[in-house]
């Protein structure tokens, strides 16, 4: 590792060294579309450290730049933000004038980095959609769960402990290794227990649709959700706070501030999020509300800009939530749809549950190259602070402990990433990117199954018993990757990139039996054992991309990505043995896609044909009376659909968003053993993903001032989700069904004030099942009002 961090070194050392200097100062003007001057506006060049903003009357300069081509990104409060390619020369020095639009007016260019450097959205030749903080705040996201639909063929749910499931096209999470990465700020959440779902001072959400292995590696197989969290910036300070009060006792309090602490030297920014509301289900065994939750999270950055090349960047976010009611489930679906929101659990136990992640980011930007290395570390400490139901009913059958103290049920996860890329300044056809990946994760896992005196009605063998399952998994990896696209005339893009992924698992198991009339363990029902895997996967990736003319392109891909394998866990059925290592998961997706960008940036059309075969496909098993998972590679599944995305601007104030997903995925081997026997499934359909995703959101706002500073805002959003399943018999389902989502505001300045209701007919719906029979229901109608005061943000 040493070698390859010096070597690494050398050769940035060397692209240094080889600078020229020829540097010269650009300026410019800052309009609207009458011709006025637009002040504070944020001038910002793409793949740099270099930004400004306009003074009073909308002038801008940069200083010792070097000369070449360049992109820009220019957005200001009120306005859509622009995009602009210019060419610096000293031989041509004259001002740029660039005029903006209102946001009214035009739709926003939309910057990602979803290749891991800054691009505007219409040039990624592949499927991508991306919500801007303005976005965000419109379609009132709390909570990563809360995206569905709002990208074509995206479902997420969970069963209410928080750990989402996510799908795209088909391709979904079914065990703790995800099969949809997602990142924050950069950073790969590295499983269902450490990564933070909420979503506060965002900039921007990214969801890339098919496999992603080449660039994010493991766990990628499905697709990313790349989620931006606001950074300080050089040039501008701001603040905001908010307030959100709804039924169900809501209450949300967030507030954050970004401003230098010394100018063009130290920036800080600071975040936090308070959240709380009563449950939605009602206990009847206790006749108390259920699901009661309390979080607090915080989100800091302290930037050093060491010069106009080198920066660094540290961050820490930290989230404590407490949910008291962890699994409000019922048993059968009829039941769950009959009597909504009520269960009667005999054990109730309040859920604790702490992550931590922390970054620390070198960042150089220069004339040959750039280069970034990110170093984090995640934890999270989940458990129970008493027994939790495990059988979801009034009887003492089965129920959950794992609260043992002493760094037990605690994962830590350490990633480092290298990554170097082409400049900010173009200066050839070639872009590119490559670099190195390493992580290590540490699981130590102590849980028992306790099952009580009516135990027997659930099959067990005794009553008044534990059984004790102790696990250590130790895994580490590292993987190399490269992407390059080469550009034709301007006009005829070829990409190529590759990765590599090794990974080592070591598992170390221990079973032990315990009576309650005892304090210490009878026997080891699995004596202390240990085994060791390796994996490893080549991720490639090819794709043509073609620009039609300045505002259409086209685009053919193939991708590859992977989900990471693993050891089966203790078990009472002999057809599971422990410790049987299952093969990683690939996935091979082709798709055709065309964008464009009509009618100067008022209407944006997506659309693209995808075909998707994913070999050795985990499935998940449920094992019955022990409440574990276990996973084997019994499949081959096949998902092939259509995406349509569509936005647009009206008449003035009048915006339109559409999407439309369809998705068939359908098992086409599927061989499933249990207690010695074995299920053919063959033909059966994909679960946790709905045949069709359809949202449509109609916004229209207008002027109550002739000088602009207020505004009422009209919003009405309308889902649908098309039949689905929960398991893999296909016995558990929910038929398609819509979802109604409402808002009507005011804003005078910095200040606004919205009220909100989602799910405004109160429909009840299936969102999450297991395959044994439990269910629970999506979120019923909520309401409430949101204050909010925002000073310096675009």
């Amino acid at each position: 590792m040493r070698a390859i961090v010096v070597v690494l070194f050398c050769t940035m050392l060397n692209f240094l060294s080889a600078q020229g200097q020829l540097l010269t100062d650009f300026t410019g003007a800052i309009k609207n579309s009458r011709g006025f001057p637009v002040a504070n506006a944020s001038i910002y060049i793409l793949n740099t450290n270099k930004g400004t903003v306009s003074d009073e009357k909308g002038f801008f300069s940069f200083h010792n730049i070097r000369e070449g081509r360049y992109t820009l990104q220019i957005s200001a409060v009120g306005f859509a933000t622009a995009e602009l390619d210019i060419i610096i020369s000293e031989l041509d020095s004259a001002p740029f004038s660039i005029s903006l639009v209102e946001v009214t007016k035009q739709l926003d260019a939309v910057l990602v980095t979803a290749q891991k450097t800054e691009e505007f959205l219409r040039h990624v030749p592949f499927s991508i959609t991306s919500l801007s903080s303005r976005q965000v705040k419109q379609y009132r996201l709390w909570n990563i769960n809360e995206l569905t639909a709002i990208a074509p063929n995206l479902f997420l749910s969970n069963s209410g402990d928080g750990r989402n499931v996510t799908s795209i096209r088909g391709i979904t999470t079914t065990s703790y290794d995800p099969a949809v990465a997602t990142y924050v700020d950069g950073i790969n959440q590295f499983g269902l227990d450490t990564y933070l779902p909420q979503l506060f001072d965002v900039e921007r959400i990214e969801i890339l649709r098919g496999p992603q292995g080449t660039l994010y590696g493991r766990n990628a197989m499905g697709g990313v959700i790349n989620v931006i969290t606001k950074q300080p910036e050089n040039f501008t300070k701001s603040a905001f706070a908010e307030i959100n009060i709804g039924n169900y006792d809501q209450e949300r309090y967030c507030a954050g501030i970004r401003t230098p602490l010394i100018k063009n030297k130290l920036l800080l920014g600071m975040a936090w999020m308070y959240n709380r509301r009563d449950g939605f289900y009602k206990n009847e065994f206790t006749n108390s509300g259920y699901d009661k939750q309390r979080s607090f999270t915080g989100n800091y950055y302290l930037k050093f800009i060491a010069n106009s090349n080198w920066s660094f960047t540290l961050n820490f976010k930290h989230r404590a939530n407490r949910n008291n009611g962890a699994f409000p489930l019922v048993n059968g679906t009829e039941e769950a749809l009959k009597h909504p929101y009520m269960l009667n659990q005999d054990a109730v136990a309040k859920m604790i549950d702490n992550t931590v992640n922390s970054s620390f980011s070198i960042s150089y930007k220069g004339k040959k190259l750039n280069f970034t290395s990110q170093a984090s570390y995640q934890s999270n400490l989940r458990y129970y602070d008493k027994p939790l139901d495990g059988d979801f009913s009034p009887i003492d059958g089965i129920t959950v402990i794992n609260d043992y103290g002493g760094g037990w049920n605690k994962v830590k996860v350490i990633t480092q990433e290298i990554r170097f890329s082409s400049p900010g300044i173009t200066t050839s056809s070639l872009k590119w990117v490559t670099g190195a990946y390493l992580f290590r994760q540490i699981n130590p896992t102590r849980q028992a199954v306790h099952f009580g005196k009516d135990a027997a009605l659930l099959g067990a063998p005794d009553t008044e018993f534990s059984t004790i399952n102790t696990s250590k998994g130790k895994n580490y990896g590292i993987a190399f990757f490269g992407q390059a696209t080469y550009s034709l005339a301007d006009r005829f893009n070829i990409i190529a990139g590759l990765r590599y992924d090794f990974e080592n698992r070591k598992y170390n198991v221990l079973g032990e039996y315990q009576k309650d009339s005892d304090p210490l363990p009878l026997f080891e029902t699995r004596p202390d054992t240990s085994a060791t895997a390796n994996f490893n996967a080549f991720s490639p990736k090819v794709g043509l991309a073609y620009n039609l003319n300045s505002n259409s392109n086209v685009f053919a891909v193939y991708s590859r990505g992977f989900r990471t394998g693993g050891f089966t866990q203790l078990s009472t059925d002999p057809s599971q043995p422990p410790l049987y290592s299952f093969k990683p998961e690939h996935s091979s997706n082709f798709e055709v896609g065309i964008k464009n960008n009509l009618f100067n940036s008022r209407v944006y059309i997506n659309t693209t044909f995808f075909y998707t075969k994913v070999t050795d496909v985990q499935v998940p098993t449920l094992i019955l009376p022990d409440a574990i998972t276990v996973t084997r590679n019994a499949g081959l599944l096949n998902s092939k659909g259509v995406e349509l995305e569509i936005s647009a601007i009206g008449v003035k104030g009048f915006q339109l968003d559409y999407n439309f997903g369809y998705t068939h995925a359908i098992y086409k081997n599927l061989k499933l053993s249990q207690y010695g026997t074995s299920v053919n499934l063959d033909g059966k359909k994909q679960i946790f993903t709905p045949a069709t995703t359809s949202m449509l959101a109609l916004q229209y706002s207008f002027n109550l001032s002739k000088n602009n500073d207020l505004r009422l805002i009209v919003r009405g959003e309308w889902a649908n989700l098309g039949k689905q399943y929960f398991d893999l018999v296909n016995s558990i389902s929910q038929d398609n069904y819509n979802l109604i989502n409402i808002k009507f505001g005011i804003s005078y300045k910095k200040l606004e004030v919205v009220i909100w209701g989602r799910n405004m007919e109160n429909k009840k719906y299936i969102s999450y099942a297991y395959d044994f029979g439990a269910v629970h229901l999506g979120d019923p109608k909520t309401y409430g009002v949101t204050i909010s005061f925002r000073s310096g943000e675009k």
